[in-house]
């Protein structure tokens, strides 16, 4: 979104509203474009997400409530439209937050593997914001949204309960489930590292 000029689309709100709606949520086009990167992991796709983002908030502006708060609101607008994006491709996933208690020992058991396995070193070592990127990118789409708000965008549960529309209790269960499933895969990633790195080069003799 090189060119902040707002395109009117049809159906759009009073000449007046739009100067307001402009002036009110254009300050926070940075950080939405951020939280659109972190949702679709993808420069191109982040880019399309902002724009269309934009476009459904100018036209639900009569939604907006006088002394809300515009960028907890753009977020709000910014993920449905990522989740309907979602639909349309065919590559929603349902969220299944799943047994607390039974993800504790899970995620316990997991480390505690990982740690005699010596997975745990190759992770200290790895390149943890590439691995970190592509697992939030393999992450279902319900639980990237609960991480992403608390663990990248520094949300509260509650102010991520608003943005989300759902319950509290169910953001911190997303949340939970969603750092395991990253645990888990940041561990398949070391994995991967480790047997690459144990693999033995072809010798010169064996070439011969």
């Amino acid at each position: 979104m090189g060119d902040h000029t707002t395109v009117v689309p049809a159906g759009a709100p009073p000449a007046a509203d739009v100067d307001a709606f402009e002036r009110l949520t254009l300050p926070y086009l940075g950080d939405v474009a951020h939280f659109a990167r972190s949702l679709t992991r993808d420069a191109v796709r982040a880019d399309d997400l902002v724009q269309e983002t934009y476009l459904q908030a100018l036209r639900g502006w009569h939604t907006f409530h006088e002394g809300a708060d515009p960028r907890r609101w753009l977020f709000t607008v910014c993920h449905h439209t990522f989740l309907r994006t979602l639909r349309r491709e065919a590559r929603y996933v349902a969220a299944n937050d799943g047994d607390p208690e039974l993800e504790s020992l899970a995620t316990a058991a997991a480390h505690s593997q990982a740690e005699q396995s010596g997975v745990i070193r190759i992770v200290e070592r790895m390149d943890l914001r590439h691995a970190i990127d592509r697992a939030l990118a393999a992450l279902p789409a319900h639980f990237r949204g609960a991480v992403v708000l608390v663990d990248v965008e520094g949300q509260t549960y509650e102010e991520a309960a608003l943005v989300l529309g759902v319950a509290v209790g169910t953001v911190r269960s997303r949340l939970f489930r969603g750092r395991r499933l990253l645990q888990d895969l940041l561990y398949d990633y070391a994995r991967d590292a480790g047997f690459a790195k144990a693999a033995p080069l072809p010798s010169h003799t064996d070439a011969q």
